[in-house]
């Protein structure tokens, strides 16, 4: 499957339908008077996050959705038929921007929730809705209001509890794929990954989601390698895991590489709890990466675990920390949520 996380779409929700010019026409029965029927209100354009769905290829194929116009009025007094909603499904995580990508228009985090995001016209007046003691036989009606048209942006923020960031070749694939149900590539050559891959981890009864994103190198904020782009798949991340490779000829230049572009994307990456990592551990004795443990330690400032996702070394210390960081943001959201409940 194609991985797409942008796409820009058109959406047009429908018209009103007219209303209706009628006069009652029944034998024995003088003076029928007006009985034409208002015309029916146009369909909305409705957005839902449904499981199953992580990318937005479909909407590369399908960019212009329109919702139909509602149906004119008849004799009567019959009301016209409204025009279905366009019901637009896309996948958990997704955000709407406007057209200049300036504005978060809605943002769809939770699997099932759904947003009318523009309403369809109301529908025309038929003529007997302006029958009055002056004016018993009108002949004017309504032709429905205009439907809302226009062009947006979706966005695609992948949901996942924990965060992989590295240089390229630091050994995050290979580490998902050790750890979770994932099956990235894996390759001796640098941006290996080119999209984010999402796995479940299953560890001492306990399960959350971990995005990979692809590596990143420095000046990537400036557009540099694959840039920042993938950065958004871990702005919703409790917490982010920072491997950074052992055979590096400067562990703590890259750490701090890696680090000076989350800085720089912010969004809040740049606050998020982190756990630091010496992954390929299994290609050095003790007292080297003893050496390299002391060095990062006094650039990132907390003391790194080390793993080897070759060996199964050290991933199970890495998953528990993610855990207790993990359980520990669930937690705070909950008391917060707690806290602001009002019956009112």
């Amino acid at each position: 499957m194609h991985f797409l996380d942008q796409a820009k779409i058109y959406l047009r929700s429908g018209s009103g339908g007219p209303g209706a010019v009628s006069f009652r026409r029944e034998k024995f029965i003088e003076y029928g008077g007006p009985d034409g029927g208002n015309g029916g209100k146009g369909g909305d354009i409705v957005f839902e996050a449904v499981d199953g769905l992580n990318t937005l290829i479909d909407f590369r194929y399908t960019q212009h959705f329109k919702a139909p116009r509602g149906k004119g009025g008849a004799g009567r007094n019959q009301t016209g038929a409204g025009g279905g909603d366009l019901l637009v499904k896309v996948p958990v995580g997704t955000q709407i921007l406007s057209e200049d990508k300036e504005h978060v228009l809605a943002d769809l985090t939770k699997a099932g929730e759904r947003i009318i995001f523009l309403r369809g016209g109301d529908g025309g007046r038929g003529n007997a809705s302006y029958k009055t003691a002056t004016n018993r036989a009108p002949r004017q009606h309504g032709t429905g209001w205009p439907g809302e048209e226009m062009w947006v942006w979706l966005r695609l923020k992948l949901l996942a509890d924990a965060g992989l960031v590295g240089l390229p070749n630091a050994g995050k694939s290979t580490f998902l794929n050790a750890v979770t149900n994932a099956h990235a590539k894996v390759g001796d050559y640098p941006f290996t990954t080119l999209h984010p891959q999402l796995g479940v981890v299953r560890h001492k009864g306990r399960e959350f989601v971990m995005a990979d994103i692809p590596g990143l190198i420095e000046g990537a904020a400036e557009g540099a390698g694959i840039g920042d782009r993938f950065l958004g798949h871990v702005e919703r991340t409790n917490v982010l895991l920072h491997l950074v490779d052992a055979n590096s000829e400067d562990v703590a230049e890259a750490y701090r590489t890696v680090r000076d572009e989350l800085d720089a994307y912010g969004a809040g990456l740049e606050d998020k709890p982190e756990v630091v990592a010496l992954s390929k551990a299994d290609t050095l004795d003790d007292e080297m990466l003893d050496a390299l443990a002391d060095e990062l330690e006094a650039e990132c400032g907390m003391r790194p675990l080390r793993v080897s996702a070759a060996t199964g070394r050290g991933t199970s210390e890495v998953l528990d920390a993610l855990i207790d960081h993990v359980d520990a943001r669930e937690a705070q959201a909950e008391e917060v949520e707690a806290r602001d409940w009002s019956p009112l």
